[in-house]
């Protein structure tokens, strides 16, 4: 009797299974929309509670759902669907600056223009953002700070809001004091103040490849030389080549997004991070760690960072918040480990301080939880939108079409086939107020032609969905 039980428990949820797994596979559920909740399940079927999760569990199994901490069930994708993966990178050695930048320039100068679908940037969009709780913080600022703002702050910067970046830098296993902590305009500002610390003109920097376009640049103004690293779309930078790079002399740094990287959405494993840092203290080369992404993890929890695995000082570890929550204000940090004398030196001469009000604002969300409230929306919202844009690019994009899986961030990698060039139809979906970043403009040399970088942060609707059926249609016919 006990046997002819379990038995109808087991085909009862196989039944309820099969049922969603119909709904998903003929496309009446479609990626990215949100399943019916346990107590919904167990009432429309008249199961347990056990039972309707061993039905979503057999669904996990088989990648067709996923869970969402604190959000419920959500569809996936169908497996049969899913684009592939593309291969890791095999850069050269030849590089071309100007040309790179003649490049970024076409691309982004339509930017803002009314009308346009603006799939090219790695922000996400204002209604994505609590604009009117960082208005009212701004204005609790002005009261709060002393001259209302307008009075300069030390050199280091807020020290409420360094006081909090440490606070929360534990989430990723990190112990440093709010003193190991410099302000900056931004984490791109970050970047370079490390980089004027460790390196001359006609140094060379080893880098990702693909990288996004804003390093690039940053090097060129500095006058340093770019090696573009192997790398690949799931696990990031190769460790082999990594090695070689630093063992070869030539290297003098290295710059690496370690957590949902820009243009690849690639997050190194905990094992490869710590190996990147024990490689980099072994030829004593300073790592530089952009981490700016870090916070928008679609997991259980944040990813550690190289500066995790940091015991000497040796990794230069940059933040912000001008992806996640206010891009304007331009608030950001390093902690730059054995370094930190020469940066605070580099800020001090090109910058003395930062703004003090927008600090005081970013100190107040992390204080009060308002940011991890913002986080937690933000995530589930972006992840929907990853899966909506990974179905549409299998449903429309040119056949044989690969696109990258980020686990966190706003970008996702999309490979054509080899004879499409991205750049040579820009120009044509830009008259059809869609802009995309072509792949040529995440290397300095003649690469990624058949590939581009798309922005998932945004809002998902139908025309966002039409939009993107449009540009595939452009891209098959052209």
């Amino acid at each position: 009797m006990k046997k002819d039980i379990i038995a109808t428990k087991e085909f009862v949820y196989l039944r309820i299974s099969r049922t969603i797994e119909q709904q998903i596979l003929e496309n009446v559920l479609r990626t990215g929309d949100k399943l019916p909740s346990l107590r919904t399940i167990c009432r429309e079927y008249g199961v347990s509670q056990n039972t309707a999760l061993s039905a979503y569990y057999h669904l996990e199994s088989k990648m067709l759902i996923e869970a969402r901490p604190q959000s419920g069930y959500y569809v996936r994708y169908s497996r049969t669907r899913l684009p592939s993966m593309p291969m890791k990178t095999s850069p050269s050695n030849a590089s071309n600056y100007s040309e790179s930048e003649l490049l970024v320039r076409e691309v982004y100068s339509n930017l803002g223009q009314d009308g346009h679908m603006a799939l090219s940037l790695g922000t996400p969009a204002n209604d994505l953002l609590p604009i009117a709780k960082l208005n009212k913080s701004l204005v609790q600022a002005t009261r709060d700070l002393a001259g209302s703002g307008v009075n300069s702050d030390k050199v280091e910067g807020n020290e409420r809001l360094r006081r909090q970046i440490a606070r929360w830098s534990f989430a990723m296993e990190c112990n440093f004091s709010y003193k190991d902590i410099i302000t900056t305009s931004g984490c791109l500002n970050a970047l370079s103040y490390c980089m004027m610390a460790v390196t001359e003109k006609g140094d060379t920097v080893a880098m990702e490849s693909p990288v996004s376009f804003g390093m690039l640049q940053l090097a060129q103004a500095l006058g340093v030389k770019v090696l573009e690293l192997p790398t690949h779309p799931e696990t990031g930078v190769d460790l082999n080549a990594f090695e070689d790079a630093l063992k070869s002399g030539e290297v003098k740094a290295s710059l690496l997004i370690s957590n949902f990287s820009n243009p690849l959405g690639c997050c190194m494993p905990d094992e490869n991070k710590k190996a990147a840092v024990e490689l980099s203290e072994k030829f004593n080369i300073p790592l530089i760690e952009n981490d700016l992404n870090g916070d928008v993890y679609f997991g259980q929890r944040r990813p550690k960072s190289c500066k995790t695995y940091d015991r000497s000082g040796i990794v230069l570890w940059c933040g912000s918040v001008s992806k996640t929550l206010a891009p304007g204000y331009r608030v950001g940090w390093v902690v730059p480990g054995r370094f930190k004398e020469t940066v605070l030196r580099m800020k001090l001469f090109l910058t003395i301080a930062t703004t003090s009000i927008t600090q005081e604002v970013i100190a107040n969300f992390l204080e009060t939880g308002r940011y991890e409230n913002h986080l937690r929306k933000l995530r589930h919202t972006l992840h929907g939108n990853m899966l909506q844009f990974s179905r549409t690019i299998s449903d429309h994009f040119p056949e044989d079409t690969m696109a990258s899986r980020p686990q966190g961030g706003f970008v996702l990698w999309v490979e054509l086939p080899k004879g499409i060039n991205t750049l040579s139809i820009y120009e044509k979906a830009n008259q059809e107020q869609i802009s995309y970043a072509p792949g040529r403009i995440f290397s300095l040399q003649n690469q990624y032609n058949n590939c581009l970088r798309l922005n998932y942060g945004l809002v998902w609707n139908k025309e966002l969905e039409q939009r993107l059926i449009q540009l595939g249609h452009l891209l098959k016919n052209s």
